[in-house]
């Protein structure tokens, strides 16, 4: 349907005199007097209304009466100019909207109002699914629906005098939202505001805008918002709950539209969102350090060569010292995440580290941990499920004078790897220590010159 229409700052002068805007702080209205139709009948339903669109926007020239009930309210200023109407106050089948160039409706169809709809010279169009009733307007040849003036309202939409009814929101789910009735009321539960918008208000000033809701699954509807709205500059509140308002589509787009901040309770706490475990060879062990001149500058880097960012909940990286064949130490990477062509670097000594080379680690651990070996021993990179996706040395081979020492030196991960390999090659990596032994280079590496942390060679 076309997008909801905000209220604006123009005040129309209306002959019927039910709203007066005074210049001093106080308000006041004249209390409009409500033509009631007591004497109406209906004789067609909304079914049969929407049956006799075919294809474009004609006028309808039959007497028919419609009867239904408002569900929508501008009281708060979230609605204007659109009233919207359903077939029942329960359970509702069909729903429509009516166009009118009206402010302050609620004073003479408030929600839950029974109210009877003269369609008799009314324009009647559909748009995006959605029907809608009211005057004609002509834009490039082309007829549309548009605002039924002022005068024209109470003759075509007369209120029943009935006592006012509690509509009662249709409780609808992602899942069948494409059966649930536009222009009518319904309600999410299980809901809450996307965390990039918490911290926002319901709407930038004099501007309509969208905010999203989401439930614990992720699945998402768009909150339609007045930026002239009483509750305008209201904080997004930061729970879960309920929300209720009318369900309305723009093009391949469903929103809804609060009546006012009633309609929503998001006291409740926030979704937990549980961890997704995964598995890739695309991270592994790209450099290790044991600095010759400082213990306390080593460290373990991290590549992940994918161009998306991958979440390292429930992966671990785990040391076996020297010659055992058991794990002797292990961190758990759960929390952390390495982004695209990105690296992850983890210091055992996170303060020595910044002020060797000069900036801070990615994540600062505790000495002997995986990050803190003295370059005899061998490391493992596990997945959330045991995989091991990459290895360094040989588990149960201690590294001294072996093809895979670094000791008081770097070892670094050739620039041709791409993935993480659970075998142990020597040719993937350029091995630099104090002995120069199994075809490792003898050059011992100081920090900070002989390293570089957090760059992928």
């Amino acid at each position: 349907m076309d997008k909801l229409k905000i209220r604006t700052a123009f005040i129309p002068m209306l002959l019927l005199s039910f709203v007066i805007e005074s210049c001093v702080a106080d308000r006041s209205f004249d209390v409009p007097k409500i033509s009631c139709g007591e004497n109406l009948v209906a004789n067609i339903g909304f079914g049969e209304v929407k049956e006799l669109y075919v294809d474009e926007v004609f006028q309808i020239q039959d007497d028919l009466v419609l009867e239904g009930y408002v569900g929508s309210s501008d009281v708060a200023g979230n609605f204007f100019g659109t009233i919207h109407i359903q077939d029942t106050s329960i359970n509702p089948v069909h729903g429509l909207e009516i166009e009118v160039d009206l402010r302050d409706y609620h004073l003479l169809y408030p929600a839950g109002s029974k109210v009877f709809i003269r369609l008799k010279g009314l324009y009647l169009g559909k748009s995006h699914d959605s029907y809608k009733l009211g005057a004609v307007f002509s834009s490039f040849g082309n007829l549309s629906v548009g605002r039924l003036p002022v005068l024209a309202v109470q003759q075509h939409l007369v209120n029943s005098c009935d006592q006012l009814v509690e509509i009662q929101p249709t409780w609808t789910g992602f899942g069948n939202i494409d059966e649930a009735p536009l222009n009518t009321l319904v309600e999410f539960r299980g809901m809450e505001f996307v965390a990039d918008d918490l911290g926002k208000t319901y709407a930038q000033y004099q501007e309509e805008t969208k905010r999203n809701i989401n439930d614990c699954e992720g699945l998402a509807v768009v909150l339609l918002n007045s930026g002239y709205s009483d509750f305008q500059s209201a904080s997004l509140p930061n729970g879960n709950g309920s929300i209720k308002g009318i369900l309305i589509k723009e093009k391949n787009e469903f929103q809804l539209v609060i009546r006012d901040l009633a309609d929503i309770d998001f006291s409740g706490e926030r979704c937990i969102i549980a961890p997704t475990a995964f598995t890739s060879d695309a991270i592994f062990i790209s450099e290790l350090a044991d600095p010759n001149n400082n213990t306390g500058a080593r460290f373990v880097e991290l590549f992940n060569s994918d161009a998306q960012i991958l979440d390292l909940n429930g992966w671990t990286l785990r040391r076996y010292t020297n010659a055992n064949i058991e794990v002797s130490s292990v961190l758990d990477l759960s929390g952390y995440n390495i982004g695209g062509l990105q690296t992850l670097v983890i210091s055992p000594n996170a303060a020595e580290f910044e002020a060797v080379y000069g900036f801070a680690p990615d994540i600062g651990v505790s000495t002997n941990s995986p990050a803190d070996s003295n370059g005899d021993d061998n490391l493992e990179l596990v997945d959330p499920f045991g995989k091991v996706i990459d290895v360094f040395g040989i588990p149960g081979e201690d590294g001294s004078g072996t093809k895979h020492e670094f000791e008081d030196g770097r070892a670094v991960r050739i620039g041709g790897v791409v993935q993480g390999n659970p075998m142990f090659t020597f040719s993937e990596w350029l091995i630099y220590n104090d002995t120069g032994a199994g075809g490792t280079i003898n050059q011992p590496q100081n920090a900070p010159e002989d390293f570089n942390p957090g760059i992928r060679e």
